[in-house]
């Protein structure tokens, strides 16, 4: 069978990075329809979300680098499989458990495929540039795509609960089509026994001793900008119709769009930098703009939570892209699975459990103080990932100039001052 040339197979690659993303943040505009419809709780609501995020932990822990192995299509094929399965379930669900079916196996398949996407989309870059532009603007993009174009659906659309997942579904189905005709970019070297294979199946977050220093001082940032993400999209919702007092669901999509566009466009101009550059920019931006939104809550002022959106969906690309490019950069090709299966569990465990937590304390201490508990937690993270970074970057000058050799004196001059 013919194959696409490496810069096709790159944009279908990139498409399929971004239709996942936007899979996982459709339902979310629907959570309220669901609610009024089957009558269940908030804290029913916080499980919908967190059964997602741990089976998409479990599938990212166990099968996150089986693409080094088996080959990146096997693997994309699987996950494009079961995504389309998800869809079904979410069309047909008329009950809260066959919602949280959809969600656990389309948690499943997003862990398969997102460790394994980006490690594709870097082995087909075109060139560094656009490859690093791509891994960052495509989460953001099909993230931002998912919520406005769900909740346009819901507020305007006939059978928004099924439309979105229709859609969605017949375009997972012709990108599966299209994977048949994208190249393999990873050596299908097996397995050497079956304990092999176990032990690679086995959860545990895997990093190479040679790429750990670039992941460890990444952490901060895959923890601080996922974190904010959470931070729009399990309250985001809420702090939109309760605060600001938006009741129409497409206008609330278009709101909680805002940061993830921001974010997206971001990643896509910011690309000339290097990654402590990026870093440099991203954690201001980031820091300031959750203040600027915090600000527009505490006031109850739209314009200003929208400049904060704005400013904070910069910070999160430009330091999401810093810390990706200096994993990559560090990374071999053969291990690329592996590792950024490894990023992306750092950066869900960040996205979840601050907003499991705060969905679950909402209702007790309120949502302006959740916000401001929440905040502030994003802002220490920042100042931690900053001074880390400027501590590396000081390093990392200091060892150039130690090794740096001392031009050698010539006869000529000796000769002179003697």
């Amino acid at each position: 069978m013919t194959r696409l040339h490496p810069h096709r197979a790159f944009w279908v690659v990139t498409a399929t990075f971004v239709m996942v993303l936007f899979a996982s943040a459709a339902p979310s505009p629907l959570y309220p329809v669901y609610q009024q419809l089957w009558g269940f709780s908030a804290f029913t609501l916080t499980a919908v979300f967190a059964i997602y995020v741990l089976f998409m932990l479990v599938s990212l822990l166990t099968v996150g680098s089986l693409s080094d192995h088996i080959g990146r299509r096997p693997v994309l094929a699987m996950a494009l499989v079961l995504l389309i399965v998800s869809m079904v379930l979410f069309v047909e669900a008329d009950n809260v458990g066959v919602l949280m079916a959809a969600r656990a196996l389309q948690g499943l398949a997003t862990g398969a495929a997102m460790g394994t996407l980006t490690a594709t989309v870097v082995d087909l870059q075109p060139t560094p540039r656009l490859g690093s532009a791509i891994t960052g603007a495509a989460p953001a993009i099909g993230l931002a795509g998912g919520v406005a174009v769900a909740g346009i659906f819901v507020e305007y659309a006939p059978a928004p609960r099924f439309l979105v997942y229709e859609v969605t579904l017949a375009l997972f189905a012709a990108l599966l089509i299209a994977l048949l005709v994208v190249p393999e970019t990873s050596d299908k070297i097996g397995f050497t026994s079956r304990r092999h294979l176990v032990t690679t199946l086995a959860p545990q977050v895997r990093v190479p001793t040679a790429v750990r220093g670039a992941f460890l001082a990444a952490v901060p940032a895959l923890i601080a900008t996922w974190s904010l993400g959470g931070l729009y999209l399990s309250l985001g919702s809420s702090v939109v119709a309760r605060i600001f007092g938006v009741a129409n669901h497409a206008q609330a999509g278009v709101l909680l769009f805002v940061f993830f566009a921001s974010a997206a466009l971001t990643s896509l101009v910011i690309t000339g930098r290097d990654a402590a550059g990026k870093l440099a920019f991203g954690y201001p931006a980031l820091a300031g703009g959750a203040v600027i939104s915090l600000a527009g809550v505490l006031g109850e002022t739209l314009p200003l939570y929208v400049v904060g959106s704005v400013v904070a969906g910069t910070g999160f690309a430009a330091t999401f892209l810093g810390a990706l490019d200096s994993i990559s950069a560090a990374t071999p090709a053969q291990q690329r699975g592996q590792v950024f299966s490894s990023v992306f569990v750092a950066s869900y465990l960040a996205f979840s459990l601050p907003a499991v937590i705060a969905g679950l304390i909402v209702s007790h201490i309120g949502l302006r103080e959740t916000v401001v508990g929440y905040v502030a937690y994003v802002l220490v993270l920042a100042v931690v990932g900053a001074l880390t970074t400027a501590t590396i970057r000081r390093r990392s000058t200091r060892s150039a100039s130690a090794t740096t050799p001392v031009p050698a004196e010539s006869d000529h001059a000796i000769s002179a001052r003697g």
